[in-house]
């Protein structure tokens, strides 16, 4: 049987991808056998195959727990490319095309692995934008890799992810446990997932639930395995980070709450702003995608008059 969502993204989304001048390359990050799957510029070559001087402004965008990068940034890969800015968007370990035989489930090892192969792309400094557990790698790299960051751009997430955050979260959603919620294995805990994550009320046919959970919920013992890394027994003090940091959110995100994303905002200080999208949750670069590439585009231009 065929299954729909996996066509989708194999055929119409690389569609996209290639349309905004993007291709697929795995990069091999260590000599263990680590590799991360891109969506990277057309033109770009690993490092090692040919070293080429960087003339755009990269990008990268860090996709979320449910879903690989373009399922996750199809909407914002065209927005960015024709506005000039080398795109790359890859898979985390263990999504998509990313593996490792590495044990550690950290989000310093995402962290760490992605700057990695960052570097053997020849990309010298970039802006990151991240989505949710995407959000948390993001803030980990520009914490850890300073001279690789130059700006942080972050939707639904904070700088970690607490054991009382967790719990509150729990309280709001009913569900028992983090993996219950964010690792589903029915079609009506995708469901579940979905009405959550999406302020508009949206029906989704059965099938394609079926279908989209055989394909985004790979890796199950491993993704487990993150969620429990991911959960700190007590808040960490706030890095003093030197980039400039957008939040970007939805007005109505019931996963990290619009009130969260203030506290976020006085914590970081005067380097960050904060920017609320109406109508939209927790996945707002998808429900509201020309008001959430407007205020990136508009963010990131102003870091480009910075620096130049």
């Amino acid at each position: 049987m065929v299954n729909w969502v996996k066509v989708y993204r194999k055929h119409v989304l690389a569609l996209v991808a290639k349309h905004a001048g993007l291709r697929q390359h795995a990069v091999d990050v260590d000599d263990a056998g680590t590799v991360i799957n891109f969506w990277l510029p057309r033109h770009k070559q690993a490092q090692e195959e040919k070293k080429k001087q960087i003339t755009k402004h990269p990008v990268v965008l860090v996709h979320g727990f449910a879903g690989d990068g373009i399922m996750t940034w199809w909407l914002q890969v065209g927005a960015l490319s024709r506005r000039g800015y080398d795109v790359y968007v890859p898979d985390l370990i263990h999504f998509g095309g990313s593996t490792s035989p590495s044990p550690d489930r950290s989000v310093g090892f995402q962290a760490g692995c992605l700057a990695a192969a960052l570097q053997k792309l020849g990309v010298a400094a970039c802006d990151v934008v991240g989505f949710s557990y995407g959000g948390l790698v993001a803030f980990e790299m520009a914490a850890v890799h300073p001279d690789l960051v130059r700006s942080v751009v972050v939707s639904g997430a904070g700088t970690s992810f607490t054991d009382a955050a967790v719990d509150a979260m729990l309280g709001r959603f009913g569900a028992k446990t983090i993996t219950e919620l964010m690792l589903p294995e029915s079609v009506e805990g995708v469901r579940s997932l979905l009405s959550i994550a999406l302020h508009m009320k949206l029906w989704f046919p059965r099938r394609f639930l079926e279908d989209f959970l055989k394909v985004m919920f790979t890796n199950r013992k491993e993704r487990g395995e993150m969620l429990e890394e991911m959960v700190i027994r007590d808040k960490r003090p706030t890095p003093a980070f030197h980039q400039n940091i957008f939040l970007l959110w939805g007005e109505h995100d019931s996963f990290v709450p619009i009130e969260d994303a203030n506290s976020l905002k006085e914590e970081l200080g005067k380097k960050a702003t904060l920017r609320s999208i109406s109508k939209a949750g927790h996945l707002a670069h998808l429900e509201r995608p020309l008001i959430y590439n407007r205020c990136l585009t508009e963010f990131l231009a102003h870091v480009n008059a910075q620096s130049s």
